[in-house]
C-alpha cells in the first residue's frame, strides 16, 4: 500500500500575493463583471493582469507647476 504523503501548508502570505481592499465605481465593477463572464476568469484574476499590465505601461507625467503630484 502506497504511503499518502501530505505536505505542510504553507503560512499566510508564502505565495507571493497579498490580499488587500480596493474601492471602485460600480460602472467599474459592471465592466470587470462583464469581462468575467465573457473569459471565464474571476474578477480577481482580471483586476491582476489589468494592474500587472498597467505597472509595465505607465508613464508619470509633471503637474503644470513642474512638479509631480503625489
Amino acid at each position: 500500500m502506497e504511503e499518502l504523503v501530505i505536505k505542510a501548508k504553507r503560512s499566510k502570505g508564502e505565495d507571493g500575493y497579498r490580499v488587500f481592499s480596493v474601492r471602485i465605481r460600480e460602472d467599474l465593477v459592471r465592466q470587470l463583471d462583464a469581462i468575467a463572464a465573457e473569459t471565464r476568469r474571476s474578477r480577481n484574476e482580471l483586476v491582476g493582469m489589468l494592474v500587472e499590465y498597467s505597472l509595465q505601461h505607465y508613464k508619470v507625467e509633471p503637474s503644470e507647476g513642474g512638479e509631480r503630484a503625489g
